[in-house]
């Protein structure tokens, strides 16, 4: 579509640019968003007890106010419109950061998990709002769109991660979390000033219609290898600073710096991963990327020194960077009503499921002990393995588009 309307005046190509550049910046914000309790654990305090599956309870918050957003952005997007949605996701997760920095230790912990709920639901409001506003530049180029807005996400948890890192010495916790609420306070305030073009709002499926993927075996396959994925990245994400500084005694800084390492790493795979695309099969860069990520987790299970450290956390971000970006791409093919930001179903039930990983992760801690951290990816990066022949021997029998 060249050209939309604005209060009845068209409006021209220029402006739906504009405005899809300031929407696609928005990723960045997720980013910052849904990994901040990774570096932020670790300022509170949670490297110096095991108190595991306490920590572990902010990741249920965060997880649950991202699956609330889903039911919620159902209903605002197409009353309000995605403009209204960033502004006011925007100010209630920059209100949510200054209030988590009234409520940091020694406050209860009751406060700090409202304050990360209402972090979690913000986040996915901004992005549902996101993907609803970049609808037609998706569907003009699927690959390129996602890519760029998974770069930007990979950015603002690279640039989060070393805020923390680099200041944690530096300022106090709350201190921090100001810094980082004006990150949300500043899309707010562009957002609130931008002229958007009138988005053509993607239709979404209901619940009824959404559960009869359940009857069909290629999709149950890939919501699956969804749901794994999206475990074994957030489960490293979230515990990865804290598992290296109780294994190898590592300072807290550092650790930060170690989970910023994972974050740059896992950005610049993807962007690696764009340009091999073209010169190597999608099949053989998905099984080498499968075992580049179950290779540097059984590094970082057993590791017990720094070199150790580094290696798995470059095997296993250099795995996991291509395999989302090409599930999602295969699913695409198979299910061709499948949009990565709106409800789909099945599969957005698999990526909400595997938030709820990190939480999981913190309970089998205190169970088994530390090391419980790394084998949860470990176990995780076999089923995907598992799951990717299994999705391979289905499109034969179908006689489907090769998938892997």
């Amino acid at each position: 579509m060249a050209n939309s309307t604005q209060g009845g005046a068209p409006v021209s190509g220029a402006l739906q640019a504009s405005a899809a550049r300031k929407t696609l910046a928005g990723f960045f914000l997720t980013g910052l968003l849904m990994s901040f309790l990774g570096p932020i654990l670790p300022a509170w305090g949670y490297h110096l007890r095991s108190d595991y599956s306490a920590a572990g309870l902010h990741f249920l918050a965060l997880a649950l106010g991202i699956i609330a957003s889903m039911g919620l952005s159902q209903r605002l997007l197409p009353q309000k419109g995605a403009q209204f949605m960033l502004v006011v996701a925007s100010s209630v997760a920059a209100g949510s950061l200054l209030f988590l920095a009234l409520m940091s230790p020694p406050v209860a912990l009751g406060w700090r998990l409202v304050g990360v709920l209402f972090v979690g639901a913000s986040s996915g409001l901004v992005a549902a709002a996101l993907f609803s506003g970049i609808t037609e530049i998706y569907e003009h180029d699927p690959a390129a769109t996602a890519n760029l807005a998974g770069l930007l996400f990979g950015l603002g948890s690279l640039v989060t991660a070393l805020l923390v890192s680099g200041t944690f010495y530096i300022y106090t916790v709350p201190a921090i979390l100001v810094f980082l609420a004006v990150v949300p306070a500043i899309f707010a305030g562009v957002y609130a000033r931008a002229v958007f073009p009138v988005e053509r709002v993607a239709l979404q499926p209901t619940w009824r219609e959404a559960l009869a993927d359940f009857r069909v075996p290629a999709a149950i396959l890939f919501a699956l290898l969804l749901f794994f994925q999206s475990a074994n990245e957030w489960s490293l994400a979230g515990w990865l600073a804290i598992y290296l500084i109780q294994k190898i005694g590592i300072s807290p800084a550092s650790g930060l710096f170690l989970l910023a390492f994972y974050w740059f790493v896992l950005l610049v795979g993807r962007v690696l991963a764009q340009f091999l695309l073209s010169r190597v099969r999608h099949g053989r860069l998905l099984s080498l990327s499968a075992f580049s990520a179950l290779f540097g987790c059984t590094i970082l299970t057993f590791t017990t020194n720094l070199f150790g450290a580094v290696m798995g956390i470059l095997f296993v971000a250099g795995g996991f960077a291509s395999v989302y970006p090409l599930v999602v791409e295969k699913i695409g093919h198979r299910f061709p009503y499948f949009h990565p930001g709106l409800f789909n179903g099945i599969f957005s039930l698999a990526m909400a499921g595997g938030l709820l990983a990190p939480w999981a992760v913190g309970y089998l801690a205190d169970l088994w002990g530390i090391r419980m951290m790394m084998v949860q990816p470990l176990l995780g990066t076999f089923m995907v393995f598992g799951l990717l022949l299994l999705i391979r021997l289905e499109a034969m029998l179908t006689g489907a588009e090769a998938t892997t």
